[in-house]
């Protein structure tokens, strides 16, 4: 099994991420959604959706499809291309452009592993191409953190100067280039700093550090015609080399080059720092390594637990029992390696139970003893399983918060979005903590502030995922205490409201308050976690 990066545009769709070109379809805003289809039902599922681009015919996606490769097997795939007409996630909110069908082999015997498909749909209407690369992904896990900046760029806005962005490319075998990333655009100036941006060193160059990375600069424009400024290659090894005399790149427009003698350059980019460090996963990181996150250090605790410390010892308060199942997800568990999805930290499947918080640090701490890290990493068994005990009770008399931990990589979206559509119909909050460098796009979708998390045409009944990152509460000074309280604060912010909206959803009010004098009467709700 090798793990692939597909890739698409429109018109001219990126490939390794899924390149839709789309040069024939007359749309302003645009996305591609990616459908598998199950080997024994047939039926059609989504896999994922690129970012939505933009006043173009020709867009070309940066969001990449990551998709497992079994030679053995026919892989079919769906892509359908849309036109964005409302904020909603709903499919059917939006216009149909086309589509096309096509097997993961297909895509990868190509030549050079590119291929390009005609789109249909529509009876009568010519709806453009879509192009597909696939490319096997190597094993590098570092992350790079980059921030760039440009000086006396070429002024390209009649009444202004320019709206400067970056778009960054990798090189492929067939002399193409993909799309990697695009950092903001910063209006009106000609020397401008670019906020700093973290990328997978494997989604730059593919673990290569010599492969040619090509960065573009535009002038942005509203209407989606951004002017071209010029460009410059590199390499990751290059960039990694940090400010220095040798990474001040001149940025040179081929045109005016051609056209003028003295042209020297449309002005120069530069770093303002890079940082390359490894990424050792909730999936990968070996505990016994000072650099996995998970790593038990004598003199301070791992960001894990710091997380189920801050956020446990305040819940733990509303629990009336102070037992608290609780599970890992992604190991292999002794004595004979079986991949778990959701396994009881104590060992024990008939009581999951941990005694307080203390306890399930103690559990958490002893199952990285005894288990193997492995991949892949799947939510919804966790969430079904939480989910399971929260049906059997849904009178109000107790109410269920389910906190995970994860270093951002996320194995079974499809599937995920479902347990929480699901489970948003009882009495049920669940927190997601991120920790490590990694981005958490997958994350702040299932968080649902902005738009309500939905699977197969079903919308969330209530909002119940609260996401945050640890790392936005790290203390600079490093004091941990405080981290932990600024991250507990937030986190569990949203989970009184959550709780009102579920009493208020099934009609149940709340008990009476005890009498002024007396014995306390216990507390009213007993909150799970």
């Amino acid at each position: 099994m090798s793990v692939c990066f597909l890739m698409a545009s429109i018109g001219d769709f990126d490939p390794l991420h899924s390149t839709v070109p789309a040069t024939k379809i007359e749309v302003t805003v645009s996305f591609v959604v990616l459908y598998t289809q199950g080997i024994g039902t047939k039926e059609w599922r989504e896999f994922g959706r690129t970012e939505v681009i933009e006043n173009t015919l020709n867009p070309d996606f940066v969001r990449k499809f990551v998709l497992d490769f079994f030679f053995e097997e026919k892989q079919n795939l769906r892509f359908d291309v849309y036109n964005v007409d409302t904020r909603s996630s709903n499919i059917s909110k939006h216009d149909f452009l086309g589509q096309t069908f096509c097997t993961l082999g297909e895509i990868i015997g190509s030549t050079g592993s590119r291929m390009e498909r005609t789109l249909s749909g529509i009876p009568g209407k010519k709806c453009g191409a879509i192009i597909f690369t696939a490319e096997e992904l190597s094993n590098c896990r570092d992350i790079a953190t980059m921030q760039l900046c440009a000086n006396k760029l070429d002024k390209k806005d009649f009444f202004g100067k320019s709206d400067p962005f970056l778009v960054f490319y990798r090189s492929n075998e067939d002399g193409t280039f993909t799309i990697c990333h695009k950092t903001e655009v910063i209006k009106n100036t000609l020397n401008p700093v670019w906020q700093p941006f973290t990328i997978p060193v494997r989604a730059l160059c593919n673990g290569d550090y010599d492969r040619t990375v090509k960065i573009d600069v535009y002038d942005w424009d509203r209407d989606g015609s951004h002017d071209f400024i010029g460009e410059f290659t590199t390499s990751y090894r290059e960039l990694s080399r940090g400010q220095s005399q040798f990474n001040v790149y001149e940025v040179l427009n081929p045109k005016k080059k051609g056209k003028k003698k003295k042209y020297v350059n449309s002005g120069t980019v530069s770093h303002t720092k890079i940082r390359c460090v490894p990424n050792p996963s909730l999936i990968l990181g070996n505990p016994a390594q000072p650099t996995s996150l998970h790593y038990m250090s004598p003199y301070q605790m791992n960001t894990y637990a710091m997380a189920l410390k801050a956020v446990g010892e305040i819940i733990q308060d509303y629990d009336s029992d102070k037992l608290f199942p609780a599970y890992g997800f992604g190991a292999k568990l002794p004595p004979d390696g079986k991949i778990s999805h959701a396994f009881p930290l104590n060992g024990n499947s008939e009581d999951p139970n941990c005694v307080g918080i203390e306890g399930v640090l103690e559990a958490y701490f002893q199952s990285l003893r005894t288990v193997q890290l492995y991949g892949p990493t799947n939510f919804a068994p966790v969430i079904n399983q939480v989910a399971r005990s929260a049906q059997d009770i849904t009178d109000g008399s107790q109410y269920f918060v389910l906190l995970m931990i994860t270093d951002g990589v996320i194995s079974d979206m499809v599937q995920t979005k479902e347990a929480v559509v699901n489970a948003s119909a009882l009495p049920m909050s669940i927190i997601i903590v991120g920790v490590g460098p990694a981005e958490f796009d997958a994350m702040e979708e299932l968080d649902g502030d902005d738009v309500r998390v939905s699977s197969r045409g079903r919308f969330a009944e209530r909002d119940i995922v609260q996401f945050v990152p640890f790392r936005d509460y790290i203390d600079r000074s490093g004091n941990q205490v405080l981290s932990m309280a600024r991250l507990a604060k937030d986190v569990l912010a949203e989970i009184p409201d959550q709780l009102l909206s579920f009493m208020k959803s099934k009609g149940i009010d709340p008990r009476p308050a005890p009498p002024a004098s007396g014995t306390p009467s216990k507390p009213p709700l007993n909150t799970r976690i």
